[in-house]
């Protein structure tokens, strides 16, 4: 079992940059395939991006060219940079993780979730 911890949300103005991460413990980064959802108020949960276990990185159109998933093996993180935020950016942000090989990444139901950490943008 993993356990997720996610930090560095906030409130940015339209336009600004937030970095995400999440710390991984109980079992590396390198062995998981993992993921960034966000929820809006009211909204069904969504998939941002996901690294898979061999560093395969894919994300949603929504997001494409503005935000960068990477990880960090020695500091067992994983971070989302996100650039040229809008508004509907605002959500809860979640990592996820899951070690299921052979799966495409958006087609993974993943088994591990952090708590979450708020991202708002203002206009």
């Amino acid at each position: 079992q993993v356990q997720l911890v996610e930090s560095g949300g906030g409130l940015v103005q339209a336009g600004g940059s937030l970095r995400l991460s999440c710390a991984a413990s109980g079992r590396t980064v390198s062995t998981y395939n993992m993921g960034w959802f966000r929820q809006a108020p009211g909204k069904e949960r969504e998939f941002v991006a996901a690294i898979s276990w061999i560093g395969r990185v894919d994300y949603a159109d929504s997001v494409k060219g503005r935000f960068t998933m990477s990880r960090d093996i020695a500091k067992n993180t994983v971070y989302l940079q996100m650039n040229s935020l809008k508004p509907e950016d605002t959500a809860v942000y979640y990592c996820a993780a899951d070690s299921r090989r052979g799966v495409e990444l958006r087609k993974i139901d993943f088994g591990s979730w952090g708590q979450g950490t708020q991202v708002t943008v203002s206009s």
